[in-house]
């Protein structure tokens, strides 16, 4: 609300920024109603007199760009404004919050990131398994391949011919990318939503990209697995930041628990959560609790020999798509104690052994 051109040209940007359509009016308007039912509102300096008196309520912003407008405050005070923004100094704190108000905030999502211990470990397959059951029961659910170098994760879900946008797209993004915008952009899969990798050239995409593009996924709610690589590089250290978990998948055998190490050494100065999935078949001598202890990291469960998984994936039929395969079961019950009330933070709640 406001008749400042200059300040409804910034407000208008802003809003555009943040993906947000508003409501322009110069006084309240004659309905009361929108008023009361915006998410956000918005007063300019200039028509803070005009809403003297109107009813209160949360969501309330006054916006101004002179630093030494008098009494301010008062006004502010005056129509029950939480916060009194200055532009420019505001901007980036005001398109978060109007993103905020314009997608809705609720729970953000259970990020799951699964690393292979070595080579070959069957991380990318678990990272598609626990996705296509999330999705199954009904879960708002994101699969991220973090993996330049993996093929692209959707050619395990039978989708790299799918239309949507994959991450060389996201190479410029900075600052805030809308949730919204971006789920609708990504192919679409059995039930969930994929970004994965272009077939094409080689694109980098730095950190700050990776950063908004995990934080839009993530305020959707729902769960997001992401398919990580064994090195770890400064983008990698920004999606392992974002995680709430991690599972490194590590079969039972010597040399692959010594490779583990290092990834989990590298993987652990970032993030605080990371956990083991053992997989058979083990080396003499070698279960999956050896295995979790050598590494020096609980236990998430172990992953269940699953054959004619290749076959299937040759017919079109991603990992974990069959409810009663081993896969499935060891993801659905791995989902179910992680989205339980106590869930992360809980030593035991990834255990699907």
């Amino acid at each position: 609300m406001t008749e400042d051109v200059e300040l409804l040209d910034d407000l208008l940007r802003l809003c555009a920024a943040a993906g947000a359509e508003p409501e322009v009016h110069h006084s309240l308007p004659e309905r009361r109603g929108s008023w009361d039912q915006a998410p956000m509102v918005l007063v300019g300096d200039d028509a803070a007199q005009r809403c003297r008196g109107v009813a209160r309520r949360r969501g309330v912003m006054l916006v101004g760009r002179d630093q030494d407008v008098p009494d301010v405050w008062r006004r502010a005070v005056e129509i029950g404004a939480e916060y009194v923004l200055r532009l420019p100094e505001s901007e980036g704190w005001l398109v978060d919050q109007i993103a905020n108000a314009a997608e809705g905030v609720g729970r953000p999502a259970l990020t799951v990131g699964v690393i292979g211990g070595r080579g070959g470990s069957g991380a990318s397959t678990l990272a598609c398994a626990l996705a296509v059951t999330a999705a199954r029961a009904g879960r708002r659910t994101m699969l991220i391949d973090g993996d330049p170098l993996g093929g692209g994760i959707d050619v395990l879900l039978g989708g790299e011919r799918t239309e949507g946008m994959r991450w060389p797209d996201f190479a410029h993004s900075k600052g805030r990318v809308g949730g919204g915008a971006l789920e609708e952009s990504l192919p679409a899969l059995h039930g969930l939503r994929v970004l994965s990798w272009g077939r094409d050239d080689w694109v980098v995409i730095p950190p700050p990209a990776i950063q908004a593009v995990l934080a839009a996924a993530r305020r959707l709610g729902g769960v997001v697995v992401v398919d990580l690589p064994r090195r770890v590089d400064e983008a990698v250290a920004e999606a392992l930041a974002q995680l709430d978990l991690g599972l490194l998948v590590v079969p039972g055998e010597l040399r692959a628990v010594a490779a583990a190490k290092r990834v989990a050494a590298m993987a652990g100065m970032v993030l605080d959560d990371l956990r083991v999935v053992a997989r058979g078949p083990y080396a003499a001598g070698l279960d999956e609790r050896w295995v979790a202890q050598a590494l020096g990291l609980p236990l998430a469960g172990e992953l269940p020999l699953e054959t004619g998984l290749l076959a299937a994936q040759d017919g079109g039929a991603p990992p974990g798509s069959s409810a009663r395969s081993p896969l499935a079961r060891f993801c659905t019950a791995f989902w179910e104690r992680a989205l339980a009330p106590e869930g992360v933070g809980s030593r035991t709640a990834g255990d699907a052994s």
